[in-house]
């Protein structure tokens, strides 16, 4: 297998070539690149590997503005101090998403996840595509959650509902759980499936399941109670009550 190494720290590009070697002495690093421009170079000039890790804060700036200048579909493994960019990273060839600094078995897992997509019996191009897909559709099927140093996938069926809180957005799932995300509510309701989750008011899009029962006060004013059960009340707003009924009968 044919590895480049994208990564602007000299000791940690060595460090994953040595980790590389333990997991599979037969794998060939083609070179270790610093920098966006001369990863841009070698792309421009060499077949693309089998696989590239990618550092995401290079010496001259983020590993992105490489899928900005050249048209790439080699798979990328991400590795990175960072855990604010974990969406980002999903939206171009991702197999995975490493922190520094990277642990051994974190790399295995990642290795062999990328060797089962290029099994023979797996279209490489495909299982790409596939990767990107819920981004090109429109819609998530899961959301990438960090969680301390860890980042977790939460699949969408497992999303009760969304609200936000002093500027920060929350990811609430059906067992209670609370993760904050990047995604602002109006980025989610294009996100989201709008059979199944429906904007309630400025701070609440939720999932059909999630409701438990709605309460009519006067004026036709409508309460929702979530469950799992939401610290605040919430309230339909009511320019959205036609649509919420309209919503509740399809």
């Amino acid at each position: 297998m044919n590895v480049l190494i994208i990564e602007d720290e000299y000791l940690t590009a060595e460090r994953l070539e040595g980790l590389l070697r333990k997991y599979d002495p037969a794998i060939q690093v083609l070179a270790k690149l610093p920098s966006v421009a001369e990863a841009v170079e070698w792309f421009s000039t060499h077949p693309q590997p089998d696989l590239a890790f990618m550092d995401i804060h290079l010496e001259d700036g983020l590993a992105f503005s490489i899928f900005d200048q050249l048209t790439l579909t080699v798979p990328v493994i991400f590795t990175t101090a960072y855990d604010e960019y974990m969406i980002k990273a999903f939206k171009v060839n991702s197999v995975d998403y490493l922190l520094k600094p990277i642990d051994p078995e974190e790399l295995t897992a990642a290795l062999d996840k990328f060797k089962t997509l290029r099994a023979p019996s797996a279209d490489l191009k495909s299982i790409l595509h596939l990767i990107q897909k819920p981004q090109e559709s429109g819609l998530k099927s899961r959301f990438m959650i960090s969680v301390g140093t860890r980042i977790k996938s939460v699949e969408i069926a497992d999303v009760a509902y969304f609200f936000s809180e002093e500027k920060i957005t929350f990811l609430v799932t059906r067992d209670g759980t609370r993760y904050p995300i990047e995604y602002s509510l109006d980025k989610l309701t294009q996100l989201t499936d709008p059979n199944q989750f429906f904007r309630l008011n400025r701070q609440f899009l939720v999932g059909f399941p999630a409701i438990d029962t709605i309460h009519t006060y006067s004026a036709g004013k409508l309460k929702v109670d979530l469950r799992p059960s939401a610290r605040q009340e919430v309230f339909v707003s009511g320019d959205r009550i036609t649509d919420f009924k309209n919503w509740l009968g399809r």
